[in-house]
């Protein structure tokens, strides 16, 4: 249900992903990757980040 939301208001999440993580650069080919897909999303920010899964997950199922 979430990654189908995720998908539905991408331009919205997106922002939302950019600004959260404001100091993390998201380059379109991966966003586009990871898009309407949460394991994916959660991924990508991990690996750019560090920032445990667990807190990536809380944090977009927020905004979504």
């Amino acid at each position: 249900m979430a990654t189908a939301r995720m998908n539905e208001s991408w331009r919205q999440v997106r922002s939302q992903i950019e600004s959260i993580w404001s100091e993390t650069v998201f380059e379109d080919a991966e966003m586009k990757k990871a898009r309407g897909n949460m394991r994916k999303m959660v991924k990508l920010i991990h690996e750019k980040t560090g920032e445990p899964s667990n807190e990536i997950f809380q944090k977009i199922s927020a905004i979504i």
